[in-house]
């Protein structure tokens, strides 16, 4: 892959920085930064763009947005780095008007997948079909920022267009999940792989939120409504609302995005809060609508940690500062914490295990100098001697770790370095 120039003086200037202000992090500023661009991005025939997790040859589309999510702000003057960008948005178009019910794709219809026994409704362009709410987001988002930060909107074609009609009315069927087509059985496999009762999961209540099976850890939801994931589309379908109304000029369609985001947020804010004892009003991760609820985080964004990332809430949000209260503390069941590290894990990965993007997150929504240095001095002593992020890691053992090939865990870090270089971080108060 042909580095776009803009992306590699950005390296060097990252690596530069850190080498001033914090030699450790050194060796891992550039080498995080482009290692999407580097090892996972591959130009098709058509001339769109397929990106790939890592490890795994598919491409998710929550993944892959958040992949190429930080190089956006360098795209403006950079046609190469434009042409790249704009062929991910299309790729990704395309496979979700395949099926928007799909969460990873092949590069071509070429019925591969990774070897499980799945009864679902089958497509050979789909690699896996695990329905999760995020991964309709990401398209939105990663289009949103894009037209944002260019000002370029030559990428609301009417494929585009098709997959927001796509997701709203996947949306919308999901609002009352009795009404759906979707179903996922994996046979011989892990409890988490899989969704109870014949394929359809537990039964919700409706509520105004929309369904999801999977979570973006790919494990199945306790309860359908996953209140990060619906988060995310509240702000998704705000994002698509003007998307309609002021690049295809269409002001039905921007109503109905409209109107659903707010039914969505209605739902979360009405049937997602509970009272903690210790932490106070907070949202839960999960609920099925009838009361009751999962009390956890997920390393995974979206996550409840991730909400002012996401764009849900400010970090000064009353009911996000109770609900970081409980996420980053032992009463969050995947909060762990040894000699070299602390913070959010995933029932995805063993038990103990710290997830570098959960370090990264906390980071890049806190307003604490203290966290956000706790934070880097975290990530710079878990990398295993690899400069290179991990999915997780034992957190007493760094050398102990899940995945030594996964690239959005390195973009993600890669961004908050690029963002504390651009603030002037270490400019602001005493070196290390």
């Amino acid at each position: 892959m042909n580095i776009p120039e803009v992306l590699t003086q950005r390296a060097k200037q990252l690596e530069a920085y850190y080498r001033e202000h914090y030699e450790a992090l050194a060796p891992l500023a550039a080498q995080c930064f482009l290692n999407t661009m580097e090892t996972t991005v591959k130009q098709l025939e058509d001339g769109s763009y397929f990106v790939i997790t890592g490890d795994i040859p598919a491409m998710w589309l929550r993944d892959s947005a958040a992949q190429v999510r930080p190089y956006v702000k360098y795209a403006k003057e950079d046609a190469a780095l434009q042409s790249i960008l704009e062929g991910v948005i299309d790729r990704q178009a395309r496979m979700v008007c395949i099926d928007p019910y799909a969460n990873a794709f092949n590069e071509s219809a070429n019925g591969a997948s990774g070897g499980y026994l799945d009864e679902t409704l089958e497509n050979d362009h789909v690699w896996e079909r695990k329905y999760e709410v995020d991964s309709l987001c990401a398209p939105l988002y990663l289009g949103y920022v894009y037209w944002k930060t260019t000002g370029i909107h030559r990428i609301f074609t009417e494929r585009y267009k098709e997959m927001i009609q796509a997701i709203l009315e996947t949306f919308k069927v999901e609002q009352d999940h009795r009404n759906s087509p979707y179903f996922f059985r994996r046979r011989e496999c892990v409890k988490t792989d899989t969704l109870p009762h014949q394929g359809k999961g537990r039964p919700v209540n409706v509520t105004g939120m929309t369904w999801s099976g999977f979570r973006p850890s790919d494990d199945c939801c306790t309860f359908g409504y996953l209140i990060p994931s619906n988060m995310m589309a509240v702000k998704a379908l705000d994002y698509a609302a003007e998307i309609c109304r002021e690049c295809y000029r269409d002001e039905e369609l921007a109503r109905q995005c409209r109107e659903l985001s707010e039914e969505i947020r209605d739902g979360i804010e009405t049937y997602g809060v509970v009272h903690h004892p210790k932490h106070g009003d907070m949202y839960a991760y999960e609920t099925d609508g009838f009361g009751n609820h999962v009390l956890m985080d997920d390393a995974n964004s979206p996550s409840l940690l991730a909400m002012p990332y996401l764009g849900y809430c400010g970090k000064e949000d009353a009911l996000y500062r109770n609900t970081r209260s409980f996420i980053l503390s032992k009463d969050n069941p995947f909060y762990y914490e040894g000699s070299l590290a602390k913070g959010v894990g995933s029932p995805h990965t063993p038990e103990g295990y710290v997830w570098h993007i959960g370090i990264v997150m906390q980071a890049l929504t806190s307003d604490s100098r203290e966290e956000i240095l706790a934070c880097l001095d975290m990530l710079a002593k878990t990398h295993a001697g690899t400069n290179y992020m991990h999915e997780s890691f034992q957190p007493s053992a760094p050398e102990e770790f899940t995945r030594p090939w996964f690239a959005w865990a390195n973009t993600l870090f890669a961004e908050l370095l690029d963002r504390l270089m651009e603030e002037g971080f270490f400019e602001k108060g005493a070196e290390r």
